[in-house]
């Protein structure tokens, strides 16, 4: 999986998202301050079609309408606007039609500036976007590859808002938790993940270990011009690989790993290659 998977491009030139504070939206009426913010939004340089052709099948979704815009178009948004999420879906649904066998996971778990109204207008471009390759609600166990290929299914939709009750194709959030460390310490990371996964719900949800480290205000303050992938990522990358290949898959086992800017190391084949010790476990009760 990758993290805030669509921040690959943001407009530096709109306005400053609503997941913003009032201080920031001020700032940034200033141009300077919005291509710093760029630096520290982006946590990812390849677009949809990039990240699934190397492997990536989970995707980290936020989104916000536009306040003051006419109509009810939605946008990605991780501080500043992405592209709008119509054309994003689009674009991986795509890549579906090419690979009828390929299974994704959007996870819609962030939501700003949205009413009902607009809840509706997006929920209705999901269905529009993907129509039968939707996957219904089911026992989390029942779906297996198997499962999705006999059904001709390709997409499971996390929605983490009440009115995914209204819509049989849409997963509740609880369904797909992703504990948050919320540190810049990758020692404390790695712990938090571990103790996550000893906590993890054995049966009935998916599980995201976000394998990410998250700014304080003073480290963007220390290292404004720098960005993100230059202040965190990068150092850290290593040692959160080396913890991956660690991992075994399984009942509390991982799941789901998501991380920034995951072309950097050999991120998607690793965590991928994770399955072979599920193989080989059934080779040898076999």
């Amino acid at each position: 999986g990758s993290h805030d998977s669509f921040s690959y491009w943001v407009d530096e030139k709109s306005p400053v998202g609503p997941d913003q504070a009032t201080v920031i939206k001020r700032l940034a009426r200033i141009s300077f301050v919005r291509r710093i913010m760029k630096k520290w939004s982006v946590t990812q340089n390849l677009t949809f079609k990039e990240q699934l052709e190397g492997g990536i099948r989970y995707f980290d979704l936020r989104v916000s309408s536009k306040p003051g815009e006419i109509g009810q178009e939605i946008y990605f948004i991780h501080g500043l606007f992405g592209i709008t999420v119509w054309a994003g879906l689009k674009e991986i649904n795509t890549f579906l039609e090419q690979h009828p066998k390929e299974v994704i996971f959007l996870d819609f778990n962030h939501f700003y500036a949205m009413g009902d109204s607009h809840h509706h207008f997006l929920i209705n471009r999901i269905h529009s976007a993907f129509e039968s390759k939707l996957c219904a609600v089911e026992c989390v166990e029942y779906v297996t590859l198997q499962y999705m290929w006999e059904k001709k299914h390709q997409v499971l939709i996390f929605y983490h808002h009440p009115l995914y009750e209204e819509y049989p194709f849409l997963w509740p959030g609880n369904k797909m938790p992703a504990p948050w460390a919320n540190t810049t310490n990758v020692h404390k990371l790695l712990q938090f993940l571990e103790t996550t996964l000893e906590e993890r719900s054995r049966y009935g949800t998916f599980h995201v270990s976000q394998a990410i480290l998250t700014p304080r205000v003073k480290t963007i303050a220390r290292h404004l011009i720098r960005g993100l992938k230059n202040t965190l990522v990068h150092r850290n990358l290593p040692m959160i690989l080396n913890w991956v290949k660690e991992q075994k898959p399984g009942v509390m086992g991982v799941n789901i790993i998501t991380s920034d800017f995951v072309e950097l190391v050999d991120f998607a084949a690793t965590v991928i290659a994770l399955n072979n010790l599920l193989l080989e476990e059934d080779e040898s009760t076999s």
